[in-house]
């Protein structure tokens, strides 16, 4: 078995470079797909990790009357600690409302004249981070019936928008990525089946001298994996140069998104490798069985 690998590794590599125009064309080709593929992914990373920051973002409030009791709190409070919707529920004093109202004033250097006011006129309010944002109407329910809350904020626009957003990238992101590599496929196919007609009289006298379809099927299997192997080298060395000033470039904007860049580089060094390689291997073995079929 180990002697037919060898066999079929050399012979791969000697049909690499018989063919070398072609198998250039093809590596080069297969990288140009890779590079789409392994950007679109950072970038569907980037989006996927910015919509989940949205929706932990989303959430409930409820603002409370100005004579709401410290029990009638407590009690909404509880009520919302024992629902599975609810993942976190915080209690906004009216002092600490007001001291939000002016930071955010100092944040957009806008000027506060709030030291004017007699009183203090933003309400309290309780804060609900919801585990799934679609899954409001029982928190909303439970809120509206509970004593000393004035109102609710009507979130579902907001979620609608949320999901909606959420819903189209994903969907968009897994067809791109289908139809990148059904391109891959169909040039690494292509570029095997030329290789196998232009060595059409080589495998004619193989088969006249008795040797079988796997004799002769797996040195092209190799060839294909070798130009996958090749074009996701190059890939991630491209990657890899441009790593840092991109990193520099999106450092900001990812550094407030909950992704890890470590587990990123992982996760695209992976895609790649296993693309290229098992593009390579499923697109000669379709020519070539196509080819032996005959």
């Amino acid at each position: 078995m180990i002697p037919f690998v060898v066999f079929s590794i050399r012979r791969a590599w000697q049909g690499f470079w018989r063919n070398g125009l072609m198998s250039i064309a093809a590596t080069a080709t297969m990288t140009f797909m890779l590079l789409l593929l392994g950007g679109f992914w950072i970038v569907q990373s980037g989006l996927s990790a910015g919509l989940q920051y949205v929706e932990q973002k989303v959430q409930v409030v409820a603002y409370l009357k100005d004579d709401a009791t410290q029990d009638q709190v407590d009690a909404a409070m509880a009520g919302l600690k024992q629902m599975p919707e609810v993942k976190q529920a915080d209690y906004v004093s009216k002092n600490d409302a007001l001291t939000r109202f002016r930071a955010n004033l100092a944040e957009r250097g806008q000027p506060d004249l709030t030291g004017s006011l007699d009183t203090n006129p933003l309400p309290a309010s309780i804060e609900v981070y919801l585990v799934d944002p679609t899954d409001f109407a029982a928190v909303v329910a439970h809120l509206d019936g509970s004593p000393g809350v004035d109102r609710v904020d009507d979130v579902q626009q907001l979620v609608d928008r949320v999901t909606t957003v959420t819903t189209v990238i994903r969907t968009g992101g897994i067809v791109a990525l289908i139809l990148v590599g059904l391109t891959v496929l169909f040039i690494i196919v292509n570029t095997i089946r030329l290789a196998v007609t232009s060595r059409a009289e080589e495998i004619e006298i193989m088969r006249l001298v008795g040797a079988s379809d796997a004799f002769i099927r797996w040195p092209f299997i190799f060839e294909g994996a070798l130009v996958g192997l090749l074009g996701a080298l190059v890939t991630l060395l491209i990657l890899a140069a441009a790593a840092g000033p991109l990193s520099t470039l999106m450092l900001g904007f990812f550094r407030v998104l909950p992704l890890e860049f470590g587990s990123l580089v992982r996760d695209v060094a992976i895609l790649v490798l296993v693309t290229g390689v098992g593009l390579g291997v499923v697109g000669s073995y379709v020519s070539v069985r196509s080819y032996l079929i005959r």
